[in-house]
């Protein structure tokens, strides 16, 4: 009896160990990404209130202009209360799904290499499909990189959601975690007062039913794509490849560019 107790605290702790493994090697990776994001940063206000304003229009569209009977519109006005746009802004974003002449967009995801063999790729929202891959190429083109086919850098991408939650007096970290893991979290951690949460892309919605459900403030919300090995460039070459990331961040039909270059201090 004790020596079958022994065999199963002693797998027990194996796995407990590797789980701890993976824990910071994802954290890692997060908080790469995180820094890379935040270093390119959205330039301008204008350019992030598009954007907010084409996904609120699109997903009052989908599931209705009423946040409460619509889990993902609700969480994109937090976004845009975050970001301080007005609030005119979102309600006109929301009338507009119910307008007549309102196009119809496509939200689809184009992938490449620059000129230093960095992974990018870029994700879109368009009504012109045909004038969005023309508008990519040509950056790519312009830069030395290269257009890629649909598909070719999945293995260098992890696609994960990720939750930015206001931290709440008295609250313990590691119980939240354990609570977290049953609806699909893979990496809890504190950062600058806040609470982030990530997870595979599917467990977005069980983890934002429990969030919201457990009186959590959800500040914002992403999906987000996690390179899982990053790219080492020179200084120069980083100054070449940013150029790229640039030109692409400020087409109005791209919504999200992501890569794998590990920036230089």
């Amino acid at each position: 009896m004790y020596i079958f107790l022994n065999i199963i605290i002693a797998s027990y702790n194996i796995i407990l160990n590797f789980a701890k493994i993976i824990k910071q090697s994802t954290m890692g990776r997060a908080f790469e990404f995180r820094k890379a994001r935040k270093f390119k940063r959205w330039g301008n206000m204008a350019k992030v209130f598009t954007k907010l304003g084409r996904e609120i229009t699109m997903a009052a569209k989908a599931g209705g202009g009423d946040p409460h009977t619509n889990p993902r519109l609700r969480l994109l006005i937090q976004n845009a209360k975050s970001e301080n746009m007005p609030r005119e802004n979102v309600e006109r974003a929301i009338k507009k799904a119910t307008e007549k002449d309102t196009k119809d967009y496509k939200e689809l995801v184009y992938e490449g290499k620059a000129a230093n063999g960095v992974a990018i790729l870029i994700e879109t929202a368009t009504d012109n499909p045909v004038r969005t891959v023309a508008n990519v190429r040509s950056y790519f083109n312009k830069y030395n990189g290269s257009l890629g086919t649909t598909g070719m850098l999945d293995y260098l991408f992890e696609r994960k959601c990720s939750f930015k939650v206001e931290n709440k007096e008295g609250i313990n970290l590691e119980e939240l975690e354990f609570e977290l893991i049953d609806f699909g979290a893979e990496d809890v951690f504190e950062e600058d007062q806040y609470i982030m949460i990530y997870a595979e892309f599917t467990s977005f919605g069980p983890i934002q039913k429990y969030l919201e459900e457990n009186a959590f403030t959800i500040s914002t919300f992403e999906f987000e794509r996690i390179p899982t090995e990053m790219k080492e460039v020179t200084a120069e070459q980083q100054i070449e490849v940013d150029k790229l990331l640039e030109k692409l961040e400020e087409d109005e039909d791209v919504t999200n560019v992501f890569h794998n270059m590990k920036l230089k201090e």
